[in-house]
């Protein structure tokens, strides 16, 4: 039988200690972001009969709708796995698009998944500023010179 010391124990401690923390941060973090009707709500949602109203009482608000005012929903639900220090991973990524007739009835509806093509990045387009590659000092020295206090509402020169 081996004795083990008491100055050792605390070696075997931090070494246990480690090899937790070295299985816990390869495992994976699977984020889920969306949301997809369930087939059984998406079969009550009758083509040519229901409205943008109907829809969104019978299955929900949309994820996102088309950028032209009154045009189609869209539901969309995705699972990301990130691994370690890898890039994050589009494991499954699903699109239900309901597309609606001058109308306003359903006149189509058609679901998607990542078997049907490439991964498109979804993303808010924002517009870009001048702002970005200045920092505060540089944007704050760079208005010396820029200051008329003529437009300045109420000041009377």
């Amino acid at each position: 039988m081996v004795k083990v010391t008491k100055n050792i124990r605390p070696t075997f401690r931090m070494l246990a200690l480690g090899g937790v923390l070295a299985a816990a941060a390869c495992t994976p973090i699977v984020k889920k972001h969306g949301y997809i009707p369930p087939p059984e709500d998406l079969a009550e949602i009758k083509v040519g009969v229901d409205t943008r109203d109907t829809v969104v009482e019978t299955i929900g608000a949309p994820t996102s709708s088309g950028v032209v005012r009154d045009s189609d929903y869209y539901y969309v639900a995705s699972r990301i796995r990130h691994y370690g220090p890898k890039r994050p991973e589009v494991v499954s990524r699903e699109l239900v698009a309901i597309s609606f007739d001058q109308r306003g009835v359903v006149r189509n509806i058609e679901r998607y998944g990542l078997e049907d093509g490439l991964v498109i990045p979804l993303e808010r387009r924002v517009t870009d500023s001048s702002v970005q590659d200045k920092g505060f000092l540089r944007q704050l020295l760079g208005n010396i010179g820029n200051f008329n206090p003529a437009n300045i509402p109420g000041v009377n020169n």
